[in-house]
């Protein structure tokens, strides 16, 4: 396989696992392209080898921007923007745990936490239903505590271990 085919495969599959994680085709492709670049890539780049209108570009791009994975880069002499990505892979998995539990699971906490506070003592079903969401409620808000606490102390030696340990 040469280098253009490997690059091709890689942002495509990296687009491919993004849409199943929740985010958008293009916008987990163009990370991709970011992510493997060495050097800043231009939006017209990224429209060229996206095969992507500009607007497509532009709004996914500022998305990765917002979610603190890819950064305009200025270059003396050029009017056009460049962009690269977070390339540091620790960093990049504490701002998308950050932001995923800022988009998901925080919202969904508060749902959680409205719908199993309800006055349930009338009938079986409505105990059952507040009984049950009150376990998730508590199971939801460990789990996104104990993601908080790796994001917190990324350089905690345990968080290190536990990130090598996913790594396997």
């Amino acid at each position: 396989m040469q280098f253009k085919e490997a690059k091709n495969k890689f942002v495509q599959t990296w687009g491919a696992l993004g849409s199943q994680w929740g985010i958008n085709k293009t916008m987990a492709q163009i990370h991709a392209l970011l992510m493997v670049s060495n050097e800043p890539v231009s939006m017209e780049d990224i429209m060229e080898e996206l095969q992507i209108s500009r607007g497509n570009a532009s709004m996914n791009i500022r998305a990765l921007m917002d979610w603190g994975i890819a950064y305009k880069e200025y270059k003396p002499g050029e009017r056009r923007e460049f962009f690269t990505a977070e390339k540091d892979l620790d960093e990049l998995a504490v701002k998308i745990s950050r932001e995923r539990s800022k988009r998901e699971i925080k919202p969904a906490l508060k749902v959680l936490k409205e719908v199993s506070s309800i006055d349930a003592n009338k009938t079986d079903e409505e105990k059952h239903f507040v009984e049950q969401t009150t376990k998730l409620y508590d199971f939801v808000l460990k789990a996104d505590t104990i993601l908080d606490k790796m994001t917190e102390y990324k350089d905690n030696w345990l968080t290190q271990l536990l990130v090598k340990f996913m790594k396997k």
